[in-house]
């Protein structure tokens, strides 16, 4: 068998499994999970919003009391908010955006809205699940994530194993290969540097994080989440504003996609209301990954001395994401005209409706916006795969794993791997099996850690 017919071969397996088990089963296993947990918690993330923002973001820039530092934990709660986020804003929120409504049409974005309002309780079980059945290393270290609820929790090592290796495995894809990809294509779009040159360098950068562990992964992404974050939201914003009249016309096509479809006009071909449904639901949880388990392992770092606590910045980290980015984004994309506009699909998409908004300056945010967003996953996804690894194959194999991770970057900044890239994708929505039961049979513990937070805060 020759290596083109292998991978035919493959495609052919990969495309089967994401229809029929990653796809829409998977899609709504997911959405099940977050309603029933939104329903068992009373609608936690409603009734405690004000709580929930006060007691997070609202205290970011309040200095903290005596005694923090000595909490079980690694990092700060606001440094593993933004570690989870430099994976999470990424280009998702850029180029999914626009495949969203591509796809689906503008009511595409309600539905991406639906999907995390749900997930806030999804990314929140998720974390109080992991900071409550972390565990202790001989260094001091701490760490957890779904295969440690899924072993000591749910009793079940085998699903633990199971998502331990999916999750290392597609993060060579998604977290790698994908990202350094989109790193070197901007680069070489905006100022023509040679894709590999640009590999070497990534690698270099990248390397000199991610080597000083969760620590240093979690002091930078401190710093430069926030400053990439402002950067692209500023932009974004100016165009909204010299565009304000037509804001409410988007939102207007936003609710009416949603329940209605949307004709064709332009150079957009239509789309009927189970399209806005199903790639809406998609791409919202490709951004902000509540259900895949994966945000919950920099979750689990934090310090913090109750796992409720931790919690709350989960369900801020899919707002922010979602409600705020994305929301932003899709309206610069319909308040600019470019969803309209035949050929026009993904980053490119984005790219010309900033053009537009912003001639000169608006598609030089966007490829800033994708390098530095890319560049943070590759650190965060990084730590993910470390700590799946980990689980597998012990704490003396992580230099393995970080020597193997540094030379796909390369790799992935050349290209050509476009099979690898679907086998990937294919696998990280498999994270989320064993994930999604392990939320399930233990969302007896969640709400029971929850009483307990509120009733002795």
């Amino acid at each position: 068998m020759s290596i083109r017919t292998a991978l035919v071969f493959l495609e052919q397996i990969n495309d089967f499994l994401h229809t029929y088990v990653a796809g829409a089963p998977l899609l709504v296993l997911i959405m099940f999970t977050g309603f029933y947990l939104t329903w068992r918690s009373n609608f936690l993330q409603v009734r405690r919003f004000g709580f929930i923002f006060s007691h997070t973001l609202g205290r970011v820039f309040v200095r903290r009391p005596p005694g923090e530092e000595r909490k079980r934990g690694d990092i700060s709660p606001f440094q593993a908010l933004t570690t989870a986020l430099a994976a999470t804003i990424g280009t998702g929120n850029i180029a999914g955006v626009a495949t969203a409504i591509t796809l689906g049409g503008p009511g595409a974005i309600f539905w991406m809205w639906i999907s995390a309002f749900v997930g806030m309780m999804t990314k929140y079980s998720e974390v109080v699940l992991a900071v409550h059945y972390r565990e202790e290393r001989r260094s001091g270290a701490v760490t957890g994530g779904p295969m440690y609820f899924l072993r000591n929790g749910l009793k079940a090592p085998l699903m633990a194993g199971i998502f331990a290796l999916f999750g290392f495995l597609a993060a060579f894809g998604i977290g790698n290969l994908v990202q350094a990809n989109s790193v070197a294509d901007a680069v070489f779009t905006t100022v023509g540097f040679p894709r590999l040159i640009t590999g070497f360098i990534l690698a270099f950068l990248v390397g000199a994080v991610i080597i000083g562990g969760i620590r240093r992964i979690g002091s930078f992404t401190e710093k430069m989440v926030p400053i990439m974050a402002a950067f692209y939201v500023a932009g974004a914003l100016l165009i909204l504003v010299s565009r304000s009249s037509l804001i409410p016309a988007a939102f207007s096509a936003i609710f009416q996609g949603a329940f209605t479809g949307t004709a064709a006009t332009g150079g957009f071909a239509g789309a009927a209301v189970t399209a806005a449904i199903r790639f809406g639901i998609a791409r919202g949880i490709f951004t902000n990954e509540a259900g895949l388990g994966s945000a919950s392992i920099a979750h689990a770092s934090a310090r913090t001395d109750h796992p409720a606590q931790q919690g709350m910045w989960g369900v801020m980290e899919v707002f922010i994401d979602t409600h705020v980015v994305i929301t932003i984004t899709a309206l610069v994309i319909l308040t600019t005209g470019v969803w309209q506009v035949p050929g026009l699909e993904g980053a490119a998409m984005t790219t010309e409706a900033f053009n537009r908004g912003l001639p000169g300056p608006g598609g030089l945010i966007v490829a800033i916006g994708l390098i530095f967003f890319a560049f943070t996953t590759l650190i965060t996804w990084s730590f993910y795969g470390e700590k799946c690894f980990e689980y597998l194959f012990g704490e003396k194999s992580v230099i393995i794993y970080r020597l193997l991770w540094l030379p796909l970057i390369v790799v992935g900044s050349v290209g050509g791997l476009r099979q690898v890239w679907a086998v990937a994708d294919t696998l990280n929505s498999f994270m989320a099996i064993p994930n999604l039961f392990g939320l399930l049979g233990l969302s007896g513990v969640v709400v029971k850690l929850t009483r307990d937070y509120f009733k002795n805060r």
